[in-house]
């Protein structure tokens, strides 16, 4: 009789020990789980905003100086021309038209429709006697800086650095596109002069390294 209780005992002790290891492999399998879960979310999360609402760059020239310099890093948003179109003076990201590739970053300078022209370092909308007022240009605008003419086409926009003795830009495009044979004349390479809408990623909000700026101002003819 006591050998039974005993048997009956020692199974008793077996049987809870493997529950006992058994419930141990279910709370980490849970916690496992779990953390996979979250991990996975937090991914999701990530891919969603930064595919769908901003944009985190890192500047790597100085073509937008001073406004923004090199090494500076900044958030753009993607959803700022979801219900409405860029304004004279935006400061967006954008496929580089030349190679789509890249991503770059300039000023609005032309909207749709708009004849656009440079004179004596002075950047003319529409054939006004006024020129913008961009006090945001560094230092004084030197180099190609003349005799430039652009017709914006539909739901393009021009686009120009800051820094216009240093900033490749729609003064450019047009000349790069015909000397990598991605055009043959000038007529099929001005297109390459402009931003289309749907080549733009989202407007440059704020810069957050090395210091906190906002980003971005109205350009009028004054």
């Amino acid at each position: 009789m006591d050998n039974m209780d005993n048997n009956n005992l020692e199974k008793t002790e077996t049987e809870a020990e493997e529950e006992k290891k058994e419930s141990a492999k279910t709370s980490f399998l849970r916690e496992f789980l779990s953390w996979i879960e979250m991990v996975v979310i937090i991914l999701a999360v990530v891919w969603v905003t930064t595919n769908y609402i901003i944009v985190n760059a890192k500047i790597p020239s100085g073509s937008m100086e001073n406004t923004i310099m090199t090494g500076d890093r900044l958030i753009g948003t993607r959803f700022s021309y979801w219900f409405s179109n860029p304004k004279r003076g935006d400061i967006i990201l954008f496929h580089y038209p030349v190679d789509e590739k890249k991503i770059y970053i300039k000023r609005v300078i032309g909207l749709p429709g708009e004849k656009v022209e440079i004179k004596d370092a002075k950047v003319y909308i529409n054939g006004s006697k006024t020129p913008l007022k961009e006090d945001y240009l560094p230092e004084k605008w030197t180099i190609a800086n003349d005799g430039y003419t652009f017709k914006v086409p539909k739901d393009s926009y021009l686009v120009l650095g800051d820094n216009r003795n240093s900033s490749e830009d729609a003064r450019y495009w047009g000349e790069i596109a015909l000397s990598t044979g991605l055009a043959s004349t000038e007529e099929e390479a001005e297109k390459y002069s402009y931003v289309h809408k749907d080549k733009i990623l989202g407007k440059a909000q704020f810069r957050y390294y090395p210091n906190i700026k906002t980003l971005g101002k109205a350009v009028d003819y004054q």
